[in-house]
C-alpha cells in the first residue's frame, strides 16, 4: 500500500518498489522457491524458470490478480472474487441468534418444568411472505450495476470497485415495497413461548431453543434463542454436583439412641431414613439415587442428609434437673478422649 502507484503517481521509484514486493511475494508464497532462496540467495533465483521478473504493473496483475483484486477491488470485479449473479434477486440470509436469562427455583431444576417467556424479535412478514414486495410484484435487477451490486472504475493500471449506491450493494431494487414490512421482509413483534426446562438443569446452564431467534432476511432461516438459567437459592436444600443436600435437626436422645424417621424431599416425596445409634453430628446419611438427575446421562445423584443437634434454648426446672442427673450418671469420662467430662461441663456452665 505504501508504494501503490495510485498513491505515487509518476513515481518510478515507487513503481519499482511495488514490483519488488510482488517478486518477493512470489518467492515467499512458494515453499520450493523459498527453500532455494534460503540456500542460494537472490542470485540463485536468477536465470531459471522458478523466478519471474516483472516488466511492468500490468504484468504483476496478470499473475497476481486474485490477490490484488481482493485487496484493491473489494472482493469483486475483474481482479478476483465472485460477483453477484445477475438477475437472481434477494439473497436469503440467516437471522441473528438471541440471548435471554430465565430464573427458576431449585425445586424446578430438580423436577423439571415448563416456563412461559416473552421475547421481542423479528418474525417473517406474512403479508409479502418474506419477499419484501407488494403482493403481485417482484424485485428488479438494479440497472445501475446490472445486478452485480458493485460499480467499477479504472484509474491507470488499476480497477476499483465500490458498492452500488442505487441498490446499496444488493444488486436488486424493490419498486413496490410491502406496506407491512416496507421492503424488509420481516417485522418486529413480541412473541410468547413455552420452554421445557429439563430435570437436573444446573445454574448458569445455557439452553438452545432452535429457530426462535430473529427471522431470516428474505426467507433465510431463523436464528436460535439461547436461554441462560439462573437458579434461586433454597433455604432448606442445596446442590453439590448432582447430590441434593439438606440438614436435619435431631434431639440429643435421637442421636444417641438412634431413630426411624420420615423426611420430606424437595419435591414433596417422603423418604424413610434410619438414624444409627451414636450418630455424630455432621455424619452424612445417604439415600442413593434420590438426588438430581444427571442432565448428560441416565444416573442420578444422592439425597444427602446431614444430622445436626437441636439444642433447646430454654429448659424447665424439671428438664434441667433431669439433664444434670443424666450428666452425673454417665460420669466424667468423655467419649472423645478429652480430660474433662460432660458433668464437669454442666457444673461450670449451669451451676
Amino acid at each position: 500500500m505504501k508504494y501503490h502507484p495510485d498513491r505515487n503517481p509518476g513515481n518510478k521509484e515507487a513503481e519499482e518498489k511495488f514490483k519488488e514486493a510482488a517478486e518477493a511475494y512470489e518467492v515467499l508464497s512458494n515453499s520450493d522457491k523459498r527453500r532455494k532462496y534460503d540456500q542460494f540467495g537472490h542470485s540463485g533465483m536468477q536465470g531459471g524458470t522458478d523466478y519471474h521478473q516483472y516488466s511492468d504493473i500490468n504484468d504483476i496483475f496478470e499473475s497476481f490478480g486474485d490477490i490484488f483484486g481482493s485487496i484493491f477491488g473489494g472482493g469483486g470485479g475483474p481482479f478476483g472474487g465472485q460477483q453477484r449473479k445477475k438477475g437472481n434477486g434477494p439473497t436469503p440470509h440467516r437471522g441473528h441468534d438471541l440471548a435471554q436469562s430465565i430464573s427458576i427455583t431449585l425445586k424446578e431444576s430438580f423436577t423439571g418444568c415448563k416456563k412461559d417467556i416473552s421475547i421481542y424479535h423479528y418474525v417473517k412478514c406474512n403479508t409479502c411472505n418474506a419477499t419484501g414486495c407488494r403482493p403481485g410484484t417482484k424485485p428488479e435487477s438494479c440497472k445501475s450495476c446490472d445486478g452485480s451490486g458493485q460499480v467499477y472504475s479504472r484509474q491507470g493500471f488499476f480497477s476499483f470497485s465500490r458498492p452500488c449506491t442505487t441498490c446499496h450493494g444488493q444488486g436488486f431494487t424493490i419498486s413496490s415495497p410491502c406496506s407491512e414490512c416496507r421492503g424488509q421482509s420481516r417485522v418486529q413483534k413480541n412473541s410468547r413461548l413455552v420452554v421445557n426446562i429439563p430435570q437436573g438443569i444446573y445454574n448458569q446452564a445455557e439452553l438452545r431453543v432452535s429457530g426462535k431467534g430473529d427471522a431470516g432476511i428474505f426467507g433465510g432461516s431463523s436464528g436460535d434463542l439461547y436461554l441462560t438459567i439462573n437458579i434461586a437459592k433454597n433455604n432448606k436444600f442445596h446442590r453439590n454436583n448432582n447430590d441434593l443436600v439438606t440438614n436435619l435437626n435431631l434431639t440429643y436422645p435421637q442421636l444417641v439412641l438412634g431413630a426411624q424417621l420420615e423426611i420430606e424431599s424437595i419435591d414433596g416425596t417422603k423418604e424413610a431414613i434410619k438414624i444409627p445409634k451414636g450418630c455424630p453430628v455432621g455424619q452424612e446419611i445417604l439415600i442413593p439415587g434420590k438426588g438430581f438427575k444427571d442432565i448428560h446421562g441416565r444416573t442420578s445423584g444422592n439425597l444427602v442428609i446431614i444430622p445436626q443437634c437441636d439444642i433447646p434454648r430454654k429448659l424447665s426446672a424439671e428438664a434441667k434437673q433431669s439433664l444434670l442427673d443424666y450428666a452425673g450418671k454417665i460420669g466424667e469420662a468423655s467419649t472423645n478422649g478429652s480430660d474433662e467430662g460432660i458433668s464437669g461441663f454442666f457444673k461450670r456452665f449451669l451451676g
